[in-house]
């Protein structure tokens, strides 16, 4: 699996995108929907961002904000590193692991076009 291009992993994968104005309350029950723990935040098309349940947690309920009101932009893991689907899944598995995240985003000329976990 780790030698498995990143390409044949996202081949049928469903890619969820939500924009910067959405808000937590909004994102938080689509992905519920989706059953996925982080979606791509894009702006014009192009990745800007993600919003994961760790942002949620730490970023909205523990600093006391309001997931009705509080929008994505505001805090969301803006220019998070991304992936080429070109490149082996052992490749995103040691970015993961180096940067200490569990998603990354597979990208082509700025596009979201899947995410890979570990």
């Amino acid at each position: 699996m780790p030698h498995r291009l990143i390409e044949t992993l996202i081949r049928n994968q469903r890619i969820v995108t939500v924009r910067t104005t959405s808000t937590v309350a909004d994102t938080a029950r689509l992905m519920r929907q989706c059953k996925i723990g982080t979606v791509m935040v894009v702006e014009k098309g192009r990745l800007s961002g993600i919003f994961s349940e760790r942002d949620g947690l730490f970023r909205v309920l523990a600093q006391g904000r309001d997931p009705q009101t509080t929008s994505l932009g505001e805090v969301m893991t803006r220019d998070p590193e991304t992936i080429t689907p070109d490149k082996p899944f052992g490749h995103a598995l040691h970015m993961m692991y180096e940067g200490g995240f569990r998603h990354v985003p597979v990208v082509e000329d700025g596009v979201p076009i899947g995410m890979v976990s570990s």
